[in-house]
This record gives C-alpha cells, sequence and structure tokens, in this order.
C-alpha cells in the first residue's frame, strides 16, 4: 500500500493535480476503481490540503441495481465521513432517451460534472486508470486516431483530474482489499454488447499474456504521445499565426467578409510548404471547435489546402473555404445551412494507386484502393433507386493517364456495362430512373468527358477485371446516415 499511495502523490506532484484549499469533488461510482479513488484520496488528503467531497450519478437506466449502486455509496460516503451529492438525470433537466446509449450516459455525467463546477467545485477527480488508458488508446486506434488521439486520457484538463491514471485495474482492486473495503460490480461490464467491453475481455488478457506490463508500457506510450502531440501544436500554432500575417494583396469576397468579422484568413502559400505533420495538426485545431475531429476531416482539409480552390463543409453552418491564394472559414446562419452537410472538395485529381476516403455530394462517403487481382467477385453495380452501398471493380490502372472525380458536366457520355453502347450521360441518367434531383451532386470518375465510373451505378462496359487483372481499382460508397 505504501508503493501505491507514494505513486500516486508522485504522480499528482508531476502533473499539478492539487492545490492547498481546493474544493475537489470525487465521482464516485461504487466500483473498485472509483471506490480506490475516494479512499486513496482520503489517505493523501493531508499532503495537498484540499477539501473533499464526493458524487454519484444515478443514470436510471439500470432499475434496481442501480439504486442498489446509489445506496451503497451513500452508506460508504456516510461511514467515511465524506459528503455526498446524488445525481439524476432530472436534476439537470435531462430526460432518459427511448434508447439511451453510452454516449448519453456519458453526456449526463458531466453534465453533472458541470453543475457541480457552477456550484463552487474546482475540481472533479474521475477514477480513469492506466487500464482505462489502454482500452482507450485501442479504441482510437482501431477507428483511426491520430496522434493527438493516441495522447489518449490527459491526467487533467480544466475542472477535471484523474489522480488514478498511474495505476492499473489490478492495483485498485488491491488498494480495496488493504482497505478491507467493498465495491459493487456493474452487470453490464459482463455484457460484450458494448465494444469496450470486448476489448477489455478480449485484447487486455491477450496484451497480458505478451507482456505483464502491458498497460503500464500502453501507458508510457500515450504519455510520449502527449508531448509529442504539445510539441506539434506549438508548432501548428505558429504556423496558422504566420499564415495570417502573409495573405496576398487582393482577397476573395469571402474571404474580405471573414476579416472584417473578425475571423482569422490564412495565406495559402505558407500552409502548403508545411511540414505535412505541422499541417495535420493545424488543421485539427481548426476542426476541433467546430465538430469531432475525424481524420477524414483533416484529409479532407488537406486536400482543399493542397488544391487551393474548394470548400470542406464540416457541419450544417460551418464550412472552409480556398480561394485565391487563402484560406478562411465562413458560417452561415442555421436557416441558411445546405441540406447537404457533407464535406465535399470536388472536382479533384484522382490518383487509382493511393487508398482514398472522402467526402461527396449528396450525403455519400467514397472509399477507393487498389486490390490484387486473380478474384471472383461481381465486377459490375445495377443501378437502385435507393442507392444501396456497393462495391465495385475494374482493371482501371494503367488504363487512363488521368482521372477526375467531379459532378457531371455538358458533353459527358458514359458506356453502361453490358450494352455495348456510348451514350451521353444526361440521356443515360433519365433512361436509368435516377432522380433529377440527384443527378447534379452524383459523384463520378472521368477521363476527360469520358465517364468511367458512376456512383450508384458501377463502373463504364469494358472495364471488369479479367482473370489476368494484376491489380484491380475497387470503389465504395456509401450514403453516411446507413453509416451511422
Amino acid at each position: 500500500m505504501n508503493e501505491i499511495v507514494e505513486k500516486v502523490c508522485a504522480f499528482a506532484q508531476e502533473n499539478k493535480l492539487f492545490a492547498p484549499g481546493q474544493r475537489l469533488c470525487a465521482a464516485v461510482s461504487g466500483g473498485a476503481d472509483s471506490m480506490a479513488l475516494l479512499r486513496l484520496l482520503l489517505r493523501i488528503q493531508p499532503v495537498f490540503g484540499y477539501e473533499l467531497t464526493a458524487c454519484h450519478v444515478n443514470h436510471g437506466l439500470r432499475g434496481e441495481p442501480a439504486d442498489r449502486d446509489e445506496a451503497f455509496v451513500r452508506a460508504e460516503c456516510a461511514r467515511l465521513n465524506v459528503p455526498l451529492r446524488v445525481f439524476h438525470p432530472a436534476d439537470v433537466g435531462a430526460a432518459v432517451p427511448a434508447h439511451p446509449g453510452e454516449d448519453w450516459a456519458r453526456k449526463l455525467r458531466y453534465a453533472c460534472f458541470d453543475a457541480l463546477r457552477a456550484g463552487g467545485i474546482d475540481a472533479v477527480a474521475t477514477a480513469h486508470t492506466a487500464t482505462d488508458q489502454t482500452e482507450t488508446l485501442l479504441f482510437r486506434l482501431a477507428r483511426g486516431a491520430g496522434l493527438h488521439g493516441a495522447a489518449g486520457i490527459r491526467p487533467s484538463r480544466p475542472g477535471f483530474c484523474r489522480p488514478l491514471l498511474c495505476l492499473t485495474r489490478a492495483e485498485t482492486e488491491q488498494v480495496c482489499t488493504a482497505y478491507g473495503q467493498r465495491w459493487v460490480t456493474d452487470e453490464t461490464n459482463a455484457s460484450d454488447a458494448y465494444a469496450r467491453n470486448r476489448l477489455r475481455h478480449a485484447a487486455l488478457p491477450a496484451l497480458r499474456s505478451v507482456n505483464e506490463a502491458a498497460e503500464e508500457n500502453f501507458a508510457r506510450f500515450c504519455e510520449k504521445a502527449a508531448r509529442a502531440d504539445a510539441y506539434f501544436a506549438q508548432r501548428a500554432e505558429e504556423l496558422l499565426e504566420d499564415a495570417e500575417v502573409l495573405l496576398p494583396p487582393a482577397l476573395p469576397a469571402g474571404a474580405r467578409y471573414a476579416l472584417q468579422s473578425g475571423r482569422p484568413v490564412w495565406g495559402l502559400k505558407g500552409l502548403q510548404e508545411a511540414d505535412p505533420l505541422i499541417l495535420e495538426a493545424a488543421l485539427h485545431s481548426l476542426v476541433a471547435p467546430v465538430r469531432d475531429a475525424e481524420e477524414k476531416y483533416i484529409r479532407l482539409l488537406s486536400t482543399l489546402v493542397e488544391q487551393g480552390s474548394g470548400a470542406v463543409q464540416l457541419t450544417g453552418s460551418v464550412r472552409f473555404c480556398a480561394g485565391g491564394g487563402v484560406l478562411w472559414a465562413e458560417e452561415m446562419p442555421a436557416a441558411a445551412a445546405p441540406e447537404d452537410p457533407a464535406a465535399a472538395v470536388l472536382p479533384l485529381p484522382f490518383d487509382p494507386a493511393g487508398p482514398l476516403e472522402i467526402a461527396l455530394p449528396g450525403g455519400w462517403m467514397l472509399a477507393a484502393r487498389q486490390i490484387p487481382g486473380g478474384f471472383q467477385e461481381k465486377t459490375q453495380g445495377v443501378h437502385k433507386k435507393d442507392l444501396k452501398n456497393q462495391a465495385d471493380y475494374a482493371r482501371i490502372i494503367m488504363l487512363y493517364s488521368a482521372l477526375t472525380l467531379r459532378c457531371r458536366q455538358p458533353g459527358d457520355t458514359f458506356r453502361p456495362a453490358g450494352r455495348g453502347i456510348r451514350k451521353e450521360l444526361r440521356k443515360w441518367m433519365n433512361e436509368a430512373g435516377i432522380p433529377p434531383e440527384e443527378r447534379d451532386r452524383l459523384p463520378l470518375l472521368a477521363a476527360g468527358s469520358e465517364v468511367v465510373w458512376v456512383c450508384g451505378a458501377g463502373f463504364a462496359d469494358g472495364l471488369a477485371p479479367t482473370a489476368d487483372s494484376e491489380n484491380v481499382l475497387q470503389m465504395e460508397a456509401q450514403k453516411m446516415e446507413e453509416q451511422q
């Protein structure tokens, strides 16, 4: 126990988690991690001199077991003489939705924490451990996180601290055992219905079988990633500051309006010449205040900067625009927001050799990649009015010197699969029954005026792979609402 206490004290001092007189509230669910948090905070309170209280959130989702947990926490806090505040959804004006998920429960907890802070609490201490850190890192990497996401859970942020990030879940149970402290177990933790539970039950035991110190090693990796992320964030800030100064003499009307409205405008030349990693960090800092900075949006903005013209719609009311040598953000009133909030940067040069994932007009997400040939697969798509998800394949590599992703233009032609004829694209769309409202925004791949692929319809006639095809291009399009 002394070793664990010293570890927590050193971690708290290194990360400046506590201060004398600080009003600290421990978030206590009743599980082993949170009960260890409460006991350790009581143990080290004389060292740091904070005022300690506790809070518990009953989400109202688990019926009698949740009420049991609440009663347990009430009894333990009373026994330990720790003032406790209990929250229910109605206490913060929340209603339990018909199908609540983990995201809703998390938002409820943080609404309760915000209420505590508004009532005078300086910081809320949560019981995140090195084991949680490992699960979070694996989950984010699986979803495609960059360096910022790989930094994992940080020891603190304004109003919050995580004193147990230096301990594993096994160590928190050791703390409870050493103190004779009981805890409760959330029965949903045993269910594999949740992605985090599947990681907990399968991935973590496998990692521990490779190295017993796997969790500590993952935590150290997150700390190094956090330091690297902080470095790139500083360089990114400097890049954006310089780009705000180096503007061309003549600006597009949208950029002039942004400046007049007090919003920044950045010169593209400096951004285009920047180290790609620093540019990525800079674009992350621009996206994060607007929406979740997923990798696909960073890639879209990188393409926009490289092209120097076009727009990326991040939300229904915020988009980034490029043109005239500058990049700027535009905000529209909600009533004026476009019906299609999907990010779109078209026309876009297309490289069959490189993997691509991009949001396109009409709410489409497009993924393109090269795969080895020599497989049996349905090679031509059939257009359907509901435009279901489909994968299309073609032996297109090396057949065309230049391809462009774009929407239709006057003079476009298309050779529908299996018909052996060339038709004007507009006539083919009419015959195929494509809704008029879809036609101008339906993504397609073209070599000049020759259309070789239409989203939802597949590749043109004569492009199907053969048994001798060494490399095959796969285009997979899916409506974004179908992905959610």
